[in-house]
C-alpha cells in the first residue's frame, strides 16, 4: 500500500502511520460528528476525506452524527421555539417531524459525499436499517429516547463488504414512532455494544482543559471525576465527559474528545504518537 499516494501532505508523519495502520486494522473506530462543527462546509469537507483515506486504508469506522445547529435552523424557519430540560430538547409530535428529517436528509448528505470521493457508505436511520432501539428518557421531555438496544449483526454486515455505516442519533420505541436522542448517547451506546478499540467525539473544543486553559493530552477517569468535583469541567462538557466515563466503564478500550475545526483532526488522534485532542481512558 502506497501510503504516500493516499495520505494529505499536511497529515501525520509517514512513519507514525504505518505503526498504527496495523494497531487499528482488526478493531473497531466510532467517530461521533457533532457540534457547531456541523455547519461548516469547509470542515464538513475536510471530515468527508478524512473518512474516506480511514476506509482506503481498510480501517472499520462507524459514524455517527448529530444534527443540533441544523435542527435549530429549521425550527427557527417555522417559529417555533425549543425549550430544554437538563440540556436536552423538549420534543413534542411537531417537534419530531422536523428533526427526523432533518437527520436524515444530513445522513443522506454525508453519505452522498463519501460516495463522490469514491468510499461506499450505507445510510442508517428510522427510515432504513434502524438498529437503535430506545425507551423515553421521561415524560416531560416527550419523544425523547435512551438507547435500549443496538442491533449490532446490522452494522456488522455493512461492515463486512467494505462499506461505512452512516448513523443519525435516531430509534424507535413502541409502535414504531421515532424519537431523538442526544447524538454522544447514541455514539456511546454504539461504540459500548461493539466493544470498539476507539470512541471519537468531534467537537468545537479542543479537548479537555485544565485550570491554566492547557489541552490535557491523556487522563484517566478517575482523575476526570476529580476535575469535575473541583469545577474545572463545568456545564455543556459534563455530559460529553459523562459519556466518555461511561464507554470506557462498558468496554471502550478509551475515547478522544477532539477538535473537527482543526484540519484531519481525526487521523492526527488515530495515527499520530501525539493525537490531537484528549484521550480519556479507564
Amino acid at each position: 500500500m502506497e501510503l504516500e499516494k493516499i495520505l494529505p501532505k499536511d497529515g501525520p508523519p509517514i512513519d507514525e502511520v504505518y505503526k498504527y495502520v496495523e494497531k487499528y486494522k482488526d478493531e473497531l473506530i466510532v467517530i461521533k460528528y457533532g457540534g457547531n462543527v456541523l455547519i461548516d462546509r469547509e470542515i464538513f469537507n475536510n471530515f468527508i476525506i478524512d473518512l474516506k483515506i480511514l476506509n482506503k486504508l481498510g480501517l472499520s469506522i462507524i459514524v455517527v452524527h448529530g444534527g443540533g445547529p441544523r435542527i435549530k435552523r429549521e425550527l427557527e424557519k417555522s417559529n417555533i421555539k425549543s425549550k430544554f430540560i437538563r440540556g436536552l430538547r423538549v420534543t413534542d409530535e411537531k417537534i419530531i417531524d422536523i428533526v427526523e428529517n432533518v437527520l436524515i436528509d444530513f445522513n443522506n448528505d454525508i453519505v452522498k459525499s463519501l460516495e463522490k470521493k469514491g468510499s461506499k457508505a450505507v445510510s442508517i436511520n428510522t427510515k432504513n436499517n434502524s438498529v437503535i432501539s430506545v425507551e423515553p428518557e421521561s415524560s416531560e421531555l416527550g419523544f425523547v429516547g435512551v438507547p435500549k438496544k443496538i442491533n449490532i449483526n446490522v452494522i456488522s454486515k455493512i461492515l463486512n463488504d467494505n462499506f461505512i455505516p452512516i448513523i443519525s442519533p435516531l430509534g424507535l420505541g413502541e409502535n414504531k414512532q421515532t424519537y431523538n436522542i442526544n447524538g454522544d448517547t447514541a455514539a456511546g451506546a454504539i461504540a459500548k455494544s461493539l466493544k470498539s478499540r476507539r470512541l471519537l467525539l468531534m467537537t468545537n473544543v479542543e479537548g479537555v482543559l485544565d485550570k491554566n486553559n492547557q489541552l490535557i493530552q491523556e487522563i484517566s477517569s478517575s482523575k476526570i471525576l476529580e476535575m469535575i468535583k473541583d469545577e474545572t469541567i463545568t456545564e455543556g462538557m459534563i455530559p460529553k465527559i459523562n459519556t466518555c466515563l461511561d464507554a470506557v466503564k462498558n468496554g471502550v478500550t478509551a475515547v478522544a474528545i477532539i477538535d473537527g475545526r482543526k484540519k484531519h483532526s481525526i487521523l492526527f488522534e488515530i495515527f499520530s504518537d501525539k493525537g490531537s485532542g484528549t484521550l480519556i481512558r479507564k
